[in-house]
């Protein structure tokens, strides 16, 4: 009994200093802060949801602290759509103490600002649909790009027998249809997303002083759209694409947190005692802002 009360005590003082670590990180942000460290699965919209609506006297801006190994695309949208539902006069800002990969990549992209360190990565856009015979997600353009290979091969007459049995058995043309449609729904999100929010302030361009308008952002954004679902040239699904990669090859502007000492403090000791948290009460999911805590 002892030790059941000692271990609540102690859960209490660490969710009291969770607590005080993240208002000073709004402190120090002059805006609102909600974390993230979540799959982008469906139920985490509606936590998301439940904890933005709990937040007494919104400030204009919002930043999240988000980590996330992916997900779903839909889900994604939802949470964007929410997001800029409560903060639809200010600015949102994503912060990647760690990584937000797959469709967290596509995520982050409805933020007006970008922060990271030299840790801190984002993923290929891949995002994660149900597969209809296994009933697990699985990596759209990884399964896409492995059919299209295949009938490539078979085009060209270099089909085996073994693959030729494999696709028959593994391909299911309704899994084509979701995986397409999922991957063109990440593209689309994204390019409208970098274009409205991210690029919104880019008027110039560097090199000549050039006006920009609509259609140059909108160009821009496709750019970055069709890198980052090139899954041919980041090799892997779970590749981490630092900071220096997005600022030199895809042209992102990614603000450096590190750069500002009370701010890099603010972040990394909120995040390392979070950490920690989680670890000891073995979860791996975690919404929190200033009205409460959310494990699961």
């Amino acid at each position: 009994m002892t030790s059941e009360i000692d271990i609540t005590t102690s859960n209490s003082y660490i969710e009291n200093e969770l607590l005080a670590r993240l208002r000073k990180l709004e402190d120090v942000l002059s805006g609102d802060v909600i974390t993230a460290i979540v799959p982008m699965f469906p139920g985490v919209d509606d936590i998301i949801r439940s904890v933005v609506e709990s937040i007494d006297d919104r400030s204009g801006d919002l930043h999240v602290v988000l980590e996330t190994s992916g997900g779903s695309i839909e889900v994604v949208e939802r949470i964007a759509d929410l997001l800029r539902h409560h903060y639809s006069n200010g600015e949102i800002s994503f912060i990647i103490p760690n990584m937000a990969m797959s469709a967290g990549t596509v995520l982050v992209m409805c933020g007006d600002r970008i922060m990271m360190d030299y840790y801190s990565v984002l993923g290929p856009v891949d995002p994660q649909v149900r597969s209809n015979t296994s009933g697990t997600y699985v990596p759209a353009l990884g399964y896409l790009h492995k059919f299209n290979e295949l009938v490539e091969k078979s085009k060209a007459g270099d089909l085996s027998a073994a693959e030729a049995a494999f696709m028959i058995e593994k391909f299911d043309p309704a899994e084509l249809d979701q995986f397409e449609k999922a991957r063109d729904l990440s593209t689309d999100l994204l390019e409208k997303w970098l274009a409205v929010y991210k690029f919104k302030d880019w008027t110039k361009t560097e090199s000549r002083g050039l006006q920009v308008d609509d259609d140059m952002r909108k160009k821009r954004a496709k750019e970055i759209g069709e890198k980052l679902n090139d899954t041919t040239a980041w090799k892997s699904h779970s590749r981490g694409i630092s900071m220096q990669v997005l600022r030199h090859n895809l042209n992102l502007i990614i603000e450096d947190f590190a750069e500002d000492a009370t701010l890099n403090e603010a972040i990394r000791s909120y995040y390392r005692l979070l950490q920690d948290y989680l670890h000891r009460r073995g979860s791996e999911a975690v919404v929190q802002s200033r009205e409460g805590i959310s494990l699961f």
